[in-house]
Protein backbone atom coordinates (compact mmCIF):
# COMPACT_ATOMS: atom_id res chain seq x y z
CA UNK A 1 0.00 0.00 0.00
CA UNK A 2 1.47 3.38 -0.83
CA UNK A 3 2.17 5.67 2.51
CA UNK A 4 -0.04 8.62 2.72
CA UNK A 5 1.93 11.78 2.20
CA UNK A 6 2.39 14.50 4.73
CA UNK A 7 -0.30 16.80 3.42
CA UNK A 8 -2.77 13.69 3.71
CA UNK A 9 -2.00 13.13 7.48
CA UNK A 10 -2.18 16.39 8.13
CA UNK A 11 -5.59 16.32 6.54
CA UNK A 12 -6.51 13.23 8.18
CA UNK A 13 -5.48 14.81 11.89
CA UNK A 14 -7.17 17.95 10.77
CA UNK A 15 -10.35 15.99 10.04
CA UNK A 16 -10.01 14.39 13.22
CA UNK A 17 -9.95 17.43 15.94
CA UNK A 18 -13.35 18.51 13.61
CA UNK A 19 -14.92 15.16 14.03
CA UNK A 20 -14.35 15.13 17.51
CA UNK A 21 -15.49 18.91 17.73
CA UNK A 22 -18.51 18.43 15.98
CA UNK A 23 -19.38 15.26 17.72
CA UNK A 24 -18.71 17.06 21.12
CA UNK A 25 -21.00 19.87 20.03
CA UNK A 26 -23.77 16.99 18.97
CA UNK A 27 -23.87 14.96 22.30
CA UNK A 28 -24.26 18.40 24.30
CA UNK A 29 -26.88 19.68 21.48
CA UNK A 30 -28.71 16.36 21.32
CA UNK A 31 -28.48 14.71 24.58
CA UNK A 32 -27.88 17.31 27.36
CA UNK A 33 -30.38 20.37 25.78
CA UNK A 34 -32.84 18.52 23.20
CA UNK A 35 -33.46 15.25 24.78
CA UNK A 36 -32.20 16.31 28.90
CA UNK A 37 -31.25 12.73 29.07
CA UNK A 38 -28.09 13.94 30.99
CA UNK A 39 -25.52 16.20 31.69
CA UNK A 40 -21.35 16.04 31.87
CA UNK A 41 -21.71 16.02 36.02
CA UNK A 42 -25.13 14.67 37.10
CA UNK A 43 -24.28 14.17 40.95
CA UNK A 44 -24.73 18.01 41.42
CA UNK A 45 -27.33 20.62 42.10
CA UNK A 46 -29.15 22.19 38.69
CA UNK A 47 -27.07 24.55 38.77
CA UNK A 48 -23.63 22.09 38.78
CA UNK A 49 -24.87 20.77 35.24
CA UNK A 50 -25.79 23.78 34.10
CA UNK A 51 -21.74 25.14 34.68
CA UNK A 52 -20.62 21.79 33.38
CA UNK A 53 -22.42 21.51 30.37
CA UNK A 54 -21.41 25.34 29.77
CA UNK A 55 -17.78 24.04 29.71
CA UNK A 56 -18.32 21.25 28.19
CA UNK A 57 -19.42 23.38 25.33
CA UNK A 58 -16.78 25.61 25.39
CA UNK A 59 -14.52 22.96 24.88
CA UNK A 60 -16.40 21.79 22.21
CA UNK A 61 -15.87 25.46 20.48
CA UNK A 62 -12.21 25.04 21.25
CA UNK A 63 -12.10 22.36 19.62
CA UNK A 64 -13.54 23.18 16.68
CA UNK A 65 -12.03 26.09 16.30
CA UNK A 66 -8.38 24.28 16.89
CA UNK A 67 -9.52 21.98 13.83
CA UNK A 68 -10.40 25.03 11.53
CA UNK A 69 -7.74 27.26 11.59
CA UNK A 70 -5.28 23.76 11.85
CA UNK A 71 -7.00 23.00 8.36
CA UNK A 72 -6.73 26.69 7.19
CA UNK A 73 -3.01 26.51 8.00
CA UNK A 74 -2.65 23.18 5.94
CA UNK A 75 -4.16 25.05 2.77
CA UNK A 76 -1.95 28.19 3.27
CA UNK A 77 1.52 26.12 3.68
CA UNK A 78 0.78 23.03 1.30
CA UNK A 79 -1.02 24.68 -1.81
CA UNK A 80 -2.96 21.14 -1.48
CA UNK A 81 -6.35 21.38 -2.72
CA UNK A 82 -9.28 18.78 -2.80
CA UNK A 83 -8.38 16.19 -0.28
CA UNK A 84 -12.00 15.63 0.98
CA UNK A 85 -11.40 11.93 1.69
CA UNK A 86 -8.85 12.44 3.83
CA UNK A 87 -11.00 15.34 5.92
CA UNK A 88 -14.11 13.37 5.86
CA UNK A 89 -12.38 9.82 7.15
CA UNK A 90 -10.64 12.24 9.93
CA UNK A 91 -13.81 13.61 10.99
CA UNK A 92 -15.41 10.27 11.29
CA UNK A 93 -12.52 8.84 13.31
CA UNK A 94 -12.75 11.69 15.27
CA UNK A 95 -16.52 11.67 16.22
CA UNK A 96 -16.13 7.90 16.80
CA UNK A 97 -13.15 8.39 18.78
CA UNK A 98 -15.11 11.31 20.88
CA UNK A 99 -18.13 9.09 21.41
CA UNK A 100 -15.33 5.85 22.36
CA UNK A 101 -13.24 8.38 25.08
CA UNK A 102 -16.69 9.39 26.16
CA UNK A 103 -18.45 6.26 26.48
CA UNK A 104 -15.34 4.53 28.08
CA UNK A 105 -14.27 6.93 30.61
CA UNK A 106 -17.50 9.12 31.66
CA UNK A 107 -20.26 6.63 31.21
CA UNK A 108 -18.21 3.39 32.28
CA UNK A 109 -15.20 4.33 34.04
CA UNK A 110 -16.03 7.46 36.21
CA UNK A 111 -20.07 7.09 36.06
CA UNK A 112 -20.19 10.24 35.93
CA UNK A 113 -23.24 10.25 33.62
CA UNK A 114 -24.62 7.62 31.47
CA UNK A 115 -26.36 7.81 27.79
CA UNK A 116 -30.19 7.86 29.36
CA UNK A 117 -29.46 8.73 32.95
CA UNK A 118 -31.70 6.70 34.95
CA UNK A 119 -33.19 4.37 32.50
CA UNK A 120 -34.06 0.96 33.29
CA UNK A 121 -31.94 -0.08 29.78
CA UNK A 122 -29.22 2.38 30.99
CA UNK A 123 -26.22 0.03 30.51
CA UNK A 124 -27.97 -0.91 26.96
CA UNK A 125 -28.12 3.09 26.04
CA UNK A 126 -24.22 3.13 26.69
CA UNK A 127 -23.08 0.05 24.81
CA UNK A 128 -25.44 1.71 21.86
CA UNK A 129 -23.12 4.83 22.58
CA UNK A 130 -20.14 3.09 22.45
CA UNK A 131 -20.99 0.80 19.39
CA UNK A 132 -21.74 3.97 17.51
CA UNK A 133 -17.80 5.36 18.08
CA UNK A 134 -16.68 2.14 17.23
CA UNK A 135 -19.17 2.39 13.75
CA UNK A 136 -17.83 5.54 12.65
CA UNK A 137 -14.12 5.04 13.57
CA UNK A 138 -14.10 1.89 11.73
CA UNK A 139 -15.95 3.63 8.33
CA UNK A 140 -13.37 6.60 8.83
CA UNK A 141 -10.72 4.20 8.81
CA UNK A 142 -12.18 1.70 5.80
CA UNK A 143 -12.70 5.60 4.04
CA UNK A 144 -9.20 6.24 5.05
CA UNK A 145 -7.57 2.86 3.57
CA UNK A 146 -9.54 2.98 0.60
CA UNK A 147 -8.28 6.03 -0.58
CA UNK A 148 -4.93 4.92 0.28
CA UNK A 149 -5.61 1.68 -1.70
CA UNK A 150 -7.01 3.88 -4.69
CA UNK A 151 -4.06 5.81 -4.73
CA UNK A 152 -2.23 2.32 -5.29
CA UNK A 153 -3.82 0.98 -7.79
CA UNK A 154 -3.58 4.32 -9.87
CA UNK A 155 0.16 4.93 -9.38
CA UNK A 156 0.59 0.97 -10.65
CA UNK A 157 -1.32 2.24 -14.00
CA UNK A 158 1.02 4.97 -14.00
CA UNK A 159 3.82 2.51 -13.71
CA UNK A 160 2.61 0.08 -16.87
Amino acid sequence: MIELGAAQKRLIWAGVILGIGLMGALDGIIFHQLLQWHSVYMPTDSHGRILSDGLFHAFTIVVLVAGILYLWRIGQTSGLHGGWREIGSGVLMGAGFFNLAEGLVNHQILGIHHVKQGDPNEFAYDMAFLASGVLLFAIGWLLRKREGDRKEAKGREKAL
